[in-house]
């Protein structure tokens, strides 16, 4: 168990240690273990050695030149000189942030970035200006289309953060597919079977095997077949590819460069710069004042908590159990996986930061 401000402390003293400055390395370390707190433990500490890998290999800059490249008054293309998205999504954020202020909403879109951790964390700033925040990556070719053996999407997920006023704010966090990629990381740790419907293996078969992705198989689509609507997770992953990646300038489709963890897929020659990123934000009183707003957002938020529920749930809110794991772990610390823990102990040996159990 370890304490969230330990695995922060950690973490920024390794980012520190690949050459970030001390904003940034704060920074990245801050969004990192946030997901950790959140419950995604998929993005979490989990990643922190594979963008190490990503530095070892030359494809991460750890002190970036991010600047603007085009813009008008309410957009802008964001350059990330192959930064952490880590610190790349909250400086394009802040962009988009000053936009909206200026003209009502803000749109950014980021070429020639890396891996951003949680998309929520970054819709989540907008939060503070009373602004709705929208966020979207695309990422590594490991979803196969609707009907396809080939895998030419990444798990691309949508953010969106809207206030309240009285009620916690909605925030809505999700990948396009049935499931993220580190789903499978954390299965492949555990030695535990994939659920159906998850993933399918090199034939189009649907398979219950943590390793089929990298056996050749690919991760499937929100819906996961036709028949339940697969669809429509392919078509909201091809919207994020186009809005991350084409309008851009970044890579898109099976040209993503792939994530370190994400190794045994080979870099090919790509069609754009980096990895891209989509976000926006949304002034609430260039629509209506926004006091009205949040007290309507309040409404609208009780009406769905007091909905009945089938025996021994509750309905929830998006945003509900991030808050609450985040409560959770907040007071009593975080568990890491043994694997989680090993890849740690090396990166402390490797860079003599001291790592130990401290609860």
């Amino acid at each position: 168990m370890y304490q969230a401000s330990y695995l922060k402390h950690f973490t920024r003293e390794v980012f520190l240690a690949i050459g970030c400055s001390e904003e940034e390395a704060g920074l990245a370390s801050e969004v990192l273990v946030s997901a950790d707190l959140r419950g995604v433990d998929s993005h979490g500490i989990a990643r922190l050695a594979g963008y190490v890998r990503l530095y070892d290999h030359g494809r991460l800059n750890p002190t970036p030149n991010v600047t603007i490249v085009y813009e008008t008054p309410s957009t802008a293309v964001v350059d990330g000189d192959r930064g952490l998205g880590l610190v790349v999504a909250p400086k394009a954020m802040e962009i988009a942030m000053e936009k909206a202020e200026k003209v009502g909403s803000g749109w950014v879109s980021v070429r020639n970035s890396n891996h951003f951790g949680i998309a929520g964390y970054h819709a989540m700033l907008a939060l503070q200006k009373d602004m709705i925040g929208w966020t979207m990556t695309n990422a590594a070719p490991l979803v196969t289309p609707t009907f396809s053996l080939d895998k030419l999407l990444g798990t691309n997920p949508i953010a969106v953060a809207v206030p309240a006023k009285e009620e916690p704010a909605f925030v809505a966090d999700f990948a396009s597919t049935a499931v993220a990629y580190g789903k499978f990381e954390i299965l492949q740790r555990k030695g535990l079977p994939a659920p159906l419907g998850w993933a399918q293996d090199a034939e189009g078969n649907a398979t219950t095997d943590p390793n089929a992705v990298k056996s050749g198989g690919g991760l499937l689509p929100l819906g996961s077949d036709r028949e339940h609507g697969s669809h429509k997770g392919y078509g909201l992953g091809a919207i994020v590819d186009i809005f991350s990646g084409v309008l851009s300038g970044a890579n898109f489709g099976p040209w993503v460069p792939p994530f370190a963890t994400a190794g045994f897929m080979g870099v090919q020659q790509g069609v754009g710069l980096g990895t891209g990123h989509f976000l926006g934000a949304m002034r609430v009183d260039g629509f209506r004042p926004a006091d009205e707003f949040k007290a309507d957002m309040d409404k609208w938020i009780r009406a769905f908590r007091g909905a009945r529920a089938v025996d021994g749930q509750k309905v929830l809110i998006p945003g509900d159990p991030e808050r609450e794991m985040e409560a959770e772990r907040g007071t009593n610390g975080i568990q890491l996986l043994e694997p989680v823990v090993l890849s740690l102990e090396e990166l402390a040996k490797r860079f003599g930061i001291p790592f130990e159990i401290n609860i």
